[in-house]
């Protein structure tokens, strides 16, 4: 099995599918690698090399209780880069994850990474503060983690069709909605709750605005978890230089439900940005 060393010796699972340019996918909270697949299975077969991992606390990685800080993600991150001795990369990012690329390119450096794609991603900041009025209440965000916490199971189930925007036409089977709770539910209680804390509460905004490099957004209009007015089209102002797209009547689980057309933007964004 894939195995690399991440911050202090933690052993982490990976995928390493097909050959060409290689595109690193990094998943947000509670998902795995396995999230992946819409985007794994025929990018790889396009001529691209596509990897993936888990998180620390998630999947087939070391359930460790601490460092799930943006700092030790971000090195997590690099270790795999490192490991594997990627260049060109293309990062890939859902949900947090978009807050780990954002940190590794600010903590690391952009030597290894030419562009950057940021789906659905939390950033740049969702919790209330003085200079950032929009944002979630603190009171609100502490009230969902408890009810998160007290019956994690439940809460996932409950929560999955918003995950999707089933209510909005978004197709999507009974079976892909388990099975993608099933995958939210295989990582550890504490990862659980601190993966949040991180992606909601981790201001992102000065680091977000020096990503001198080709960077695709991509969003949905009825992202129920991270919303579009807080952070998508806030990211595109933040990057004017990004090329900017939002998907109507698409929730935080685009990347399944909008995966052809995702992955045909994600084919045309590697293409004309590469020299």
């Amino acid at each position: 099995m894939p195995y690399f060393e991440g911050s202090g010796g933690t052993s982490l699972f990976y995928t390493d599918w097909g050959r060409g340019k290689p595109v690193v996918f990094v998943a947000g909270a509670w998902l795995s690698s396995s999230s992946w697949e819409c985007q794994m299975l025929p990018l790889s077969e396009a001529s691209l090399r596509c990897i993936a991992f888990d998180k620390r606390g998630h999947g087939r990685s070391d359930w460790v209780g601490h460092g799930f800080d943006y700092d030790t993600l971000a090195d997590d991150l690099a270790a795999l880069l490192d490991h594997l001795d990627l260049r060109e990369v293309t990062l890939v990012a859902h949900s947090m994850g978009g807050g780990e690329v954002i940190r590794y390119l600010s903590r690391h450096g952009h030597g290894r990474v030419s562009r950057v794609v940021l789906i659905s991603v939390t950033a740049p900041l969702m919790i209330r503060t003085p200079d950032n009025p929009e944002g979630i209440d603190q009171s609100a965000f502490d009230a969902l983690l408890a009810e998160q916490t007290a019956d994690r199971p439940r809460w996932m189930a409950h929560n999955a069709q918003a995950f999707f925007a089933t209510h909005l036409g978004n197709n999507v089977s009974a079976e892909r909605v388990q099975w993608t709770v099933q995958r939210c539910l295989d990582c550890s209680a504490k990862a659980a709750v601190e993966v949040i804390r991180t992606g909601c509460c981790t201001d992102l905004r000065e680091e977000t605005s020096t990503l001198h490099m080709p960077v695709l957004i991509v969003h949905g209009d009825a992202d129920a978890s991270a919303p579009v007015d807080l952070c998508g089209r806030r990211l595109a102002k933040l990057l004017p230089d990004a090329v900017y797209k939002e998907y109507p009547r698409a929730g935080h689980g685009l990347f399944m439900t909008h995966a052809g057309q995702l992955n045909q933007d994600l084919l045309d964004f590697i293409e004309t940005t590469t020299s």
